[in-house]
């Protein structure tokens, strides 16, 4: 979406229909205004990766995996989770997905969810703090493969990911940041498989090792 198009009509619109198909013809309020509510989250100015262009591709990489043989699941719950998953960001905190969790509780039951509905799609969000679904979580498996989709592309995408990562922190110190963001890629590349669904194992699970490894010693200065 342009720059001059602040709206994402496109955006709004795959969220009304997201969350009419979950509540599956019950009655409900209108979703345009929690969408609204979202995108305004998603723009915030705080953000460098966590915005509009990162929920626009978690969308489409979950629609990719459904795509490619997705497994099942409640994929309508999974769209609804990748919506809520950094809806609450602020860098300098640590809870953001627990209050991103929160926020998905109190506004897809005031939207007209059943509470089966409403607890899995925070269970999902929260599950994003450490991308470690428990095998044979459908819904999780695709979540998560869907977020850390980022981590397989080509390589001048992926700086330009980890500079926006940056840009977030712009205000921890450089060796902190090293030291923290080190932390984090080696406790991804501590997981028997980044990506879960049999076609994000094979389309991204080689070359986003490849990303992560190259950026660790980019960032250790190890050779």
């Amino acid at each position: 979406m342009t720059a001059e198009d602040p709206t994402h009509p496109d955006l709004l619109q795959r969220w009304n229909a997201t969350l009419l198909a979950a509540r599956a013809g019950r009655e409900g309020p209108d979703p345009a205004p929690y969408g609204h509510n979202l995108l305004a989250r998603w723009a915030e100015p705080q953000r460098a990766y966590h915005t509009v262009d990162h929920l626009r591709a978690v969308l489409d990489r979950v629609d990719e995996l459904v795509d490619q043989g997705g497994e099942g699941g409640e994929l309508e719950l999974v769209r609804l989770a990748a919506w809520f998953h950094d809806a609450v960001y602020r860098p300098d905190r640590s809870e953001n997905e627990e209050r991103s969790a929160a926020l998905a509780e109190k506004a897809l039951t005031e939207a007209g969810l059943t509470g089966h509905e409403v607890r899995e799609v925070a269970r999902l969000v929260r599950l994003t703090v450490t991308h470690d679904p428990a095998p044979g979580d459908l819904n999780g498996e695709t979540l998560c493969d869907a977020d850390l989709a980022i981590l397989a592309t080509d390589p001048d995408t992926y700086r330009g990911y980890a500079e926006a990562v940056r840009t977030e922190y712009a205000f921890v110190p450089d060796e902190a940041f090293r030291e923290g963001r080190a932390a984090v890629l080696r406790q991804l590349l501590s997981l028997p498989r980044l990506f879960r669904t049999p076609y994000g194992a094979a389309a991204w699970e080689e070359r986003a090792r490849e990303n992560l490894e190259r950026e660790l010693r980019e960032l250790t200065g190890a050779s």
